[in-house]
């Protein structure tokens, strides 16, 4: 989906110019993908716009760069601070949210340390990242033939920018035989994520999504989705997935900030029906929560203008 460009981003601690928020081209981070990042939304509520699990981003931002070893010379408050300006200097009622600490130039080869810890903030208006017909009618999945790296090559904890050559290969192959999206297993087999995304299953109206230990990123809106389910008594549970069990799957879905909550209609041309009923219970709510509709859990947003 093409960037819509806006006025500034934030580049260590000044908004600077769209075209001019450039760095070198022996920057570490593009040779060596060292750089942990996020992504999150703000939505248009009656409230102007409010930034989705702001804190917990960045606060799993802190985290990613700390298990990189990355010192962030911004503390969460100050990163959610800049985000907060910078959405309002862009006047924009809702929009995309990319921080990222990279790598400055100066340094270069396979050790990091010696190396200037930078951060940036762009934001910029986008739409549904897996299509308003796959949100409304479910997309159809793949499992690659890529394997979700483990935890002991690269920490799947982290949001770091290299780890995502892994996601990218299953996404393109799905995309090449025509499917959306792409699902992949664990080096042991079981079902880790989507490229992009974490995943949830229903089987006889219990709903279950593979644990950490599976290599799975705990995602923000995967966290928020357990406790909407725990909130509506739906019967939960963390546990190893099948292949086989996405097969058989009542209802299936994606969760992630770019993705939102969308179902699955189909994984390697097993069909699944789409919307669930629980599924859309879960989808529903989480809509109305970010568009500030859900006063109950207004401490889930952090409005732009206070």
């Amino acid at each position: 989906m093409p960037i819509t460009e806006v006025s500034k981003i934030w580049m260590d601690g000044e908004l600077v110019d769209w075209h001019d928020a450039t760095v070198h081209i022996l920057t570490p981070t593009l040779h060596y993908g060292w750089g942990v990042f996020e992504g999150m939304r703000a939505y248009e509520t009656p409230r102007g716009p409010a930034v989705f699990q702001h804190r917990a981003h960045m606060e799993r931002l802190h985290r990613s760069a700390r298990i990189l070893q990355m010192e962030v010379p911004y503390s969460v408050d100050e990163l959610m601070d800049a985000t907060r300006e910078l959405i309002r200097v862009n006047e924009l009622p809702s929009c995309y949210i990319r921080p990222l600490v990279y790598l400055g130039y100066g340094e270069m080869g396979l050790n990091p340390l010696p190396s200037k810890v930078q951060v940036s903030i762009a934001v910029w208006p986008w739409g549904t990242y897996l299509g308003e017909e796959g949100l409304l009618n479910g997309v159809r999945g793949k499992v690659s033939s890529w394997r979700r790296i483990g935890a002991n090559m690269i920490p799947t904890g982290a949001k770091a920018a290299g780890v995502y050559i892994n996601s990218s290969l299953a996404k393109v192959e799905a995309l090449k035989a025509g499917y959306e999206e792409a699902i992949l297993l664990n080096e042991h087999g079981y079902v880790a994520e989507a490229s992009g995304e974490n995943v949830f299953v229903v089987k006889d109206g219990v709903l279950m999504t593979p644990p950490l230990s599976d290599g799975v990123l705990q995602g923000i809106t995967r966290d928020t989705v357990i406790g909407f389910a725990r909130d509506l008594d739906i019967p939960f549970t963390e546990t190893r997935l099948l292949r086989q069990d996405l097969y058989l799957a009542d209802e299936a879905f994606f969760t992630g900030t770019a993705a939102e909550v969308v179902p699955m209609r189909s994984v390697d041309e097993r069909e699944i029906p789409a919307p669930g009923p629980i599924t859309k219970q879960l989808q529903d709510l989480f809509f109305a929560v970010v568009k500030g509709k859900e006063p109950r859990y207004d401490a889930l947003l952090d409005y732009v203008t206070g």
